[in-house]
């Protein structure tokens, strides 16, 4: 179920923190944003963790999940991606959203595989943070909730009220 006029998707590759699914999949329902997971996963879907996050969303949100990044890639290659790295060549504000963009995120520990950056590198994004050293990161769902809100804003807000 998704609001008419665009067709954003969240993307988390290998994510590995249960509550951070279920916040991102509870946005992805309040905003009419699909849901890719791909594996490996460091949790079922069905694990109690990711079902507690998402509250009673989980009817609203279409979920897909990828045996694997290659597999991915290969199904939605005409797709415009925007890869969220810390190390991201452009702010997050700084890009224009296509509707049927892909926001792609990756797992807690590692980030994004470094192979993938490196062939995407003008479609990454980065959302400014402070350069101490001791700051890796934000947390991946206030991530990827900053980054669809603002891929939202540019397109009107499509159907939201």
């Amino acid at each position: 179920m998704r609001p008419e006029g665009h067709k954003l998707s969240i993307v988390l590759v290998e994510p590995e923190i249960p509550p951070n699914t279920g916040n991102i999949a509870r946005t992805c329902a309040a905003t009419g944003t699909d849901l890719h997971l791909i594996k490996p996963l460091g949790f079922s879907v069905d694990d109690a963790h990711v079902k507690r996050a998402g509250l009673d969303y989980w009817e609203f949100v279409n979920l897909r999940i990828h045996e694997s990044l290659e597999a991915f890639l290969q199904e939605y290659k005409d797709r415009p991606m925007y890869l969220a790295t810390t190390k991201g060549m452009n702010t997050y504000t700084d890009v224009k959203y296509e509707s049927d963009a892909m926001l792609i995120f990756g797992k807690e520990t590692a980030g994004l595989p470094k192979s993938f950056i490196d062939d995407n590198k003008e479609r990454t994004i980065r959302i400014p943070m402070s350069d101490d050293v001791r700051l890796r990161s934000l947390n991946l769902s206030n991530s990827a909730a900053i980054v669809v809100y603002e891929a939202l804003r540019q397109l009107g807000f499509p159907a939201l009220v």
